[in-house]
């Protein structure tokens, strides 16, 4: 019987406020070491906490958006661990009453949707982070990142296998910046996850699990994941058995390694903070963040489907929320009452040539130089006949180069404009037919394609400007 893989992920989103979670220090990244650390972060003695009132509405934000209960009332408590970088000796968290609690978040797997249940997600300070590299054979301790706020999301065990694990943690990445509470940069460490992995036999409880750190990114999760279940599997089938602990991901030899046996909560002696009241959340401030909240990304991609986008070109359209965003601006330029099928034409152009040139560029939606009237115009001069497909590409591209002028400009600068005048299309296909006598047999002899070979030759005689939809209907009544 095979292996079934059981994945639980702990994700550390780190919240957009200025400052940090109990001091005025600045979270900015980049800073030189230890020049963000105040008082309160160090932890000097005679300082007090005071809870930074943006994170807590960014840690509802998240609440509302996952469907999940909001505590109107929760602690903080002290967690307690030693590590050099841990000024305190504990760590400021939630835990037996987080402020946001349950909710599920639906993923698309390989085109199949799955819910992943939530189990909680409860605000925390950052600890600082230990340097190994500064100077050889020593070690420094940079506490710039102490005290940054952190909204710590747990998922239930709900996942199978890494497909699914990446799968909920982009979804999840992408939520988190949708609504505005992180920036999901990994590389700076804004959106940070742990993976909690384990085998059993389908059906049996659950088995020893092993938390997988340091995955700062989406591929590197999916291969840790799948390398820790095979050496779990082989574990087990030569008669071993699995020890709880902490796990790290070396990439470079895409292994994980033990980094210390794995603590359970009675291991970090938690107690509420003496230093913090209890957190009240009113019914007034609940509704009025539910009231700033964006349209979420699934009753958006709803909403798109229902103006005719496919399901996959919805699903793109709604992965970040400046490519939605883009999309509806360009749809707003363009007369859908005219032309019903520019909302999936734009939509395939926003999704393909627009996120293609973007990302050939390194740039965003939000920072793209072509703007979303100018494409809301190249396909309606699509639409109208004015211009080819192919011609839309070409001046898609000079807009991506810079070149000035408007969409109507650059068509008339270029000479761009397709030939439909129908007295002109029947003279250029009359000579297609009276050069192609073999290319008329065949069609006329069942062979479709030959079909295709006219209307190339007329394109050419038109040097591209013949429209290709009316020169195929005149090609077909004559030789019918």
């Amino acid at each position: 019987m095979a292996w079934e893989v059981v994945v639980g992920i702990e994700t550390h989103a780190q919240l957009a406020t200025r400052s940090k979670i109990f001091s005025a220090a600045p979270t900015a990244f980049g800073a030189a070491p230890n020049t963000q650390a105040s008082a309160v972060d160090i932890a000097l003695p005679g300082v007090l906490p005071v809870l930074n009132r943006a994170a807590l509405e960014h840690a509802v934000r998240f609440g509302l958006a996952v469907g999940a209960a909001i505590n109107r009332r929760s602690i903080f408590a002290r967690k307690n661990y030693f590590y050099p970088d841990l000024p305190k000796g504990y760590q400021i968290s939630q835990y037996e009453l987080p402020v946001v609690q349950g909710g599920s978040l639906k993923v698309v797997v390989e085109g199949s949707e799955k819910i992943v249940r939530l189990t909680r997600a409860h605000l925390e300070e950052d600890a600082g982070k230990s340097l190994h590299e500064a100077i050889p054979g020593m070690s420094g301790i940079d506490l710039n990142r102490a005290g940054t706020p952190l909204l710590e999301i747990v998922s239930e065990p709900d996942m199978r296998g890494a497909k699914e694990a990446v799968a909920y943690a982009r979804a999840l990445h992408a939520l988190v910046v949708w609504i505005g509470i992180c920036d999901g940069n990994m590389q700076e460490g804004s959106f940070r996850c742990d993976a909690n992995v384990s085998v059993r036999k389908p059906g049996s409880p659950l088995g020893t699990r092993c938390e997988l750190k340091n995955l700062n990114s989406f591929r590197f999760m999916e291969r840790a994941i799948e390398f820790e279940a095979r050496r779990q599997v082989e574990i087990l089938e030569d008669g071993g058995r699995i020890e709880q602990e902490t796990r790290l991901y070396d990439a470079e030899r895409d292994e994980t390694r033990s980094m210390r046996s794995k603590e359970d909560a009675h291991d970090y002696r938690y107690f509420p903070d003496p230093d913090l009241l209890p957190v009240v959340v009113t019914e007034d401030a609940i509704e009025r963040i539910r009231a700033s909240m964006p349209e979420l990304p699934q009753a958006k991609r709803d909403r798109f489907i229902a103006q005719r986008v496919p399901v996959p070109t919805a699903d793109l359209l709604t992965s970040s929320r400046d490519r939605a965003d883009f999309y509806e601006r360009a749809l707003s330029a363009a007369d859908l009452a005219a032309f019903p099928q520019l909302a999936e034409s734009i939509a395939n152009t926003v999704v393909g040539d627009v996120a293609a040139g973007l990302n050939l560029s390194g740039l965003s939606f939000d920072k793209s130089p072509v703007r979303p009237e100018d494409v809301a115009r190249l396909q309606t001069r699509v639409a109208d006949g004015t211009i080819s497909g192919k011609a839309s590409k070409d001046l898609l591209k000079a807009k991506f180069e810079g070149e000035p002028g408007s969409i109507d400009q650059l068509i008339e600068k270029r000479g761009l404009k397709q030939i439909s005048d129908s007295g002109e299309l029947e003279r250029l296909v009359d000579q297609a037919i009276a050069a192609g006598a073999k290319q008329v047999a065949d069609y006329r002899a069942g062979k479709d394609k030959a079909l295709q070979s006219l209307v190339g030759q007329v394109m050419k005689a038109s040097k591209g400007k013949a429209n290709p939809a009316q020169v195929n209907e005149i090609l077909r009544r004559k030789l019918s």
